[in-house]
């Protein structure tokens, strides 16, 4: 049965790589992001009378609002909170910190709550899946509001999970490690400036820690995301995806 998703950050990495999964599987994908450009390039490689583009910041609530009305009659099966910004914050003038928060963790609260109408008006189970990452169960020095935000999703995502279990809405989130994405590539270039050695050096410490010894691909999560979106048994519960950097118990 074919069903509708809405993605947020699906212009790059992982979300451009679930919603290529999710098409190849025969649903309708509608794509959000605020950089317009990339929602296009994603856009040209799906089928146009299956996908749908809409350009919005989840930072901003009534950026979000303009976006519900060009939805307020489209049933979505599922809401995959996927957008965030990574990198470095340190307390001081250009402490980045309120905007990786805006961006990560109330840029998801307001995502899911502005398209819950959307989501509720869909029959059958219907799900919330979150994007969190491996360093929600991590500390790594300077990255305080990215681990913040990460963990913090996982507390939203419990919280949700009871709120709308009477509604067959099921809530879950992913936690994937180092994912070869332009995000991590990036955020590795800048740890490797930091401390004065190259990315490919740097890339062979990161994964020391790694027992896959690699990173994952986008691919390899959005099969996963498709996984979890297929069933309905599975409600409050966090998948880690890392190449065994962390065994949960």
């Amino acid at each position: 049965m074919s069903k509708t998703y809405l993605i947020s950050g699906a212009g790059s990495g992982i979300g451009q790589a679930i919603t290529l999964e999710l098409v190849k599987n025969g649903h309708n994908c509608i794509l959000l992001g605020r950089d317009e450009l990339r929602l296009n390039q994603t856009l040209m490689q799906l089928p146009k009378d299956r996908c749908l583009a809409i350009t919005a910041d989840i930072r901003d609530q009534e950026s979000l609002e303009n976006a519900s009305l060009q939805l307020k009659d489209i049933s979505i099966h599922g809401l995959i909170a996927n957008a965030g910004i990574g990198g470095e914050n340190q307390w001081g003038k250009t402490d980045r910190w309120g905007d990786i928060i805006a961006t990560n963790l109330t840029g998801t609260y307001n995502f899911v709550n502005t398209f819950l109408p959307n989501l509720r008006s869909a029959e059958g189970d219907r799900h919330i899946l979150i994007t969190s990452s491996v360093l929600a169960r991590l500390g790594v020095a300077n990255y305080s509001a990215y681990c913040a935000s990460k963990a913090g999703l996982l507390g939203l995502m419990r919280s949700w999970a009871v709120q709308y279990a009477q509604e067959k809405i099921l809530v879950n989130a992913i936690c994937p490690g180092w994912v070869d994405t332009e995000l991590s590539q990036t955020g590795m270039q800048g740890i490797a400036d930091g401390i004065g050695i190259t990315k490919e050096e740097f890339y062979d410490i990161a994964m020391q820690s790694v027992p896959l010894r690699r990173m994952s691909r986008p691919e390899e999560i959005a099969g996963l995301v498709a996984y979890l979106l297929s069933q309905a048994a599975m409600t409050g519960q966090v998948i880690d995806m890392n190449g065994g950097a962390v065994m949960s118990s």
